[in-house]
Parts: C-alpha cells; structure tokens; sequence
C-alpha cells in the first residue's frame, strides 16, 4: 500500500545522502523516500545547509528522509540505504557514538519514528545512491547561487533512477519490501541525548565509507592510515566588517577615538544584505559585536533576521586613531608628515595625540579571541568589528609578519572566515568576501 493512500503499515525505503564541497566547506543533503514495493519516488527534499562537514551533512540528508517519510504516514516501516558507513554503523548501534555533536544529530533521528518502525539500515555504494547524491549537489548549487533547492530536476536522470529501483523491487522473489542485503535489527534504543546548543556542528568527515575517523575510528576493524586524533569540531569565527558610515567612502580615519557615527543609508542596506546571507546559511550560532554604533547597528540587522541574541565584547572595537580621527590619509600627511612615516615604518608606533599602536590593538584582539575560543568552542560565531581587528584576526591566524596590515584590503561589509583547531592550528577560509553586496 502506498503512503498516503488511505492506510497504515505503508512501507518505504529512504536513500539519504550529504556532502560538503571543503570538508567542511558549503554543503547541502539530498533524499528520497520511495515506495518499499513498486520503488515509486513519492517525496524528494533537499536543502543547502550552509558550511558544514561531508558526516553533518549525511546526517541532516537522514534526518530529512525520516521526516519526509513520516509526513507521508507516521506508522509506515521504514528502511534506510545510505553510502555512509559512519551513518549506517552508528545508527544500527554496533559502532559508539562518542563524538559529542554527533550524538544530537543520531538521537534526533531515532525520535522522528517510534522504536521499531525503522527496520533497518543498509550501506549501499555510492553508485546506487545517485538519486539522493544528485539532489545533494543541486542543493549545494543552489546554495552557491545564494537560493534553496526547489523541485525542479533533471527529468531524465530521475526517471532513470526510479526504473532502476523499480526493477530492484520486481525482482524480490519473496515480494518483500526490504533488499535481501538488508540490515536486520532495530536502532539501538538507548535514552534519548538532549540536542547541544550547537546546530550545524562542524566535524571531520571519515576518510571513507569504510574508515571513519577519530572517536568513532576504534568501533571498527578497518584499517586506518593517514589519520590522527579527533580534534573535535573547530570553532569558527565569521568576520564582518560593518556597513559604511558616512566618512567611509572619503576614506577617512574612522577609529574608537573619536566620534561614534552610525550607518548611512548604503551602510544599512549592506548590513540587511549581510543579514539576508547569514540567515539564508543558517549556521551562526551566536553574535558578539564591537561596541561602537555602526557595528552594533550592523549586528543588530543580522539578529533580527536570524533571531540570535548579540553580545557586545570591549576587545573588538577599532584602534584609537588619536588626532587623525576623521582625517583623510591625505591630510594626516600634510599636518602630521614624520609621525605618519614612523607609523607606516613599525606596528609600535601610534598615531598622533595618544591613539593606540597596532601593536597595542594585536595585543587586546589576542586577548579577545582567546576568550571567544573558550566562550563559543565547537561553534560558528559572528564577530561583527572594524578594518584593524579584522585584519589583525587574519594575520594572527597566519602567523604572518606585523607588516602583512599593510597588505590586506577590506571593504565594507565584507566577510572573512577563520577555523580555529584544538591543536591551535587555525585556517583563513575566506577575506574580504562582498559576493553578497553585488
């Protein structure tokens, strides 16, 4: 009996997949929920889920398929086929789940059916997963268009995939709804894990189907090279300068020294089109903002769209300028030329009048990122700030000389990305991105 269609015990078969473009890097999920008898597709779903790994990723295409097919009948049996190995050990209970953000994720999908009503799950190639594979990759397309996935697909290659899996269950000799190379057992039934504050953890993906790594490495025989510890997922820090303000576009020495001005009319409109982005991605997990107006003013449309709450963090604010506040660069030349020289010569200079040396700023931007590291672990953290802390985010990332300040652009409202490790190592992933702007 098909689902839907007037009756319980419906049977379906779901074929899940994920997949990241960077690991992690812009990912999105693809599934299907078909018919167990005639292999009929009668639900598609697919989604671009922003920057996560290839194993978060497979596990959102999985909780996905389970909710689609419970939509079409909550009391169907349920089999699942995914080509990860990760997904299908794990959630069949013979390997732990010991990595702390996959445990949400598993135990969200074990409550989208009662215990007993998914009957198993399979591990198929990935060649016979096309189908979930494909959508996957239209939603990551459509992610990087800056749209969703919609059910417009390739005609041709679903009606392919559909005869293929219609011949499959033709061929069951016992008219069965589940392949004979079905996993027997239920889902381990153990109590449900709370789902962390953390949503779209960010965690490294296993090598391949047949060799996760890190925890969950030592739940199988496989064997593992090239592959050290779990360092767990990074915390990542996505950097957005504010919106313009009216002394932006003179170029004008704009620091914490002195007056405090608010976005212009552009400088709002790129804050709404940051904004738009962030919630369209859908992985920030918390705000911290400088507390000079225009960022706060900045971060405040982000939360608005994304429903976070912001917090403001002392560490982010610009440099203090001292008397060139307000000045083009043009300007501080004419009135203040030698201390300009000096400034442009060494990082431990400062400004006229007593405003702050890039030193001085690397040194309070180290001490606020450490305290961020600690205070969002794991997480994807908006930092809304200034051209100086920004840049000197990057350098320290890089480990790059002082003087590499002077060789980076950043325009208004742009984004830049940085993956911070257990280890201590860090990733610059993007800079001064304004793709969004355009």
């Amino acid at each position: 009996m098909a689902a839907g269609r007037g009756g319980t015990g419906s049977g379906f078969v779901i074929e899940a997949d994920g997949g990241s473009r960077g690991n992690p890097g812009p990912a999105g999920y693809g599934a299907v929920v078909r018919d167990a008898a005639s292999g009929e597709v009668l639900r598609e779903t697919a989604e671009f889920i922003g920057v996560a790994t290839n194993n978060v990723a497979e596990y959102r295409g999985l909780i996905a398929g389970l909710r689609a097919a419970h939509e079409l009948d909550p009391h169907a049996s349920v089999h699942v086929r995914m080509d990860s190995k990760l997904v299908v050990e794990q959630m069949s209970g013979r390997w732990k789940i010991k990595h702390p953000d996959m445990r949400p994720l598993a135990a969200e999908a074990q409550r989208v059916f009662p215990p007993g009503s998914v009957t198993g799950y399979e591990w198929i190639p990935r060649a016979e997963n096309k189908h979930a594979d494909r959508l996957a990759n239209e939603a990551m397309d459509a992610g990087r268009r800056g749209e969703q996935w919609s059910a417009a697909a390739s005609t041709a290659e679903l009606e392919a995939a559909d005869e293929r899996a219609r011949a499959q269950a033709r061929s069951e000799t016992s008219g069965a709804a589940l392949p004979r190379t079905a996993v027997s057992g239920r889902v381990r039934e153990s109590a449900p894990v709370e789902p962390s504050a953390a949503a779209d953890p960010v965690v490294p993906a296993p090598a391949s189907p047949a060799a996760p790594a890190g925890d969950d490495a030592a739940e199988t025989s496989a064997p593992q090279s090239g592959w050290g510890p779990d360092l767990g997922p990074p915390t990542t820090f996505v950097l957005l300068r504010h919106g313009e303000t009216r002394l932006t576009p003179e170029k004008r020495f704009s620091g914490s020294g002195g007056t405090d001005p608010e976005l212009s009319a552009a400088g709002w409109q790129q804050a709404h089109a940051a904004a738009e982005l962030m919630a369209a991605r859908g992985t920030l997990q918390g705000i911290v903002t400088s507390p000079m107006r225009r960022c706060r003013q900045t971060a405040s449309a982000v939360a608005e769209r994304t429903g976070l709450e912001v917090h403001v963090d002392e560490g982010l604010r610009e440099a203090d300028f001292g008397a060139w506040e307000g000045l083009t660069f043009a300007e501080v030349r004419e009135r203040h030329p030698e201390d300009l020289e000096r400034w442009l010569e060494s990082t431990e200079v400062r400004p006229t009048g007593g405003g702050e040396s890039f030193a001085t700023v690397a040194e309070r931007v180290a001490v606020a990122r450490d305290r961020l590291l600690k205070q969002w672990a794991g997480r994807t953290v908006l930092l809304v700030t200034h051209v100086t802390p920004v840049k000197t985010f990057v350098r320290l990332a890089l480990e790059a000389p002082p003087a590499a300040l002077f060789r980076m652009e950043l325009s208004a409202a742009c984004l830049s990305v940085i993956a911070y490790y257990a280890d201590g190592n860090a990733s610059v992933r993007l800079l001064n991105d304004t793709s969004h702007l355009r």
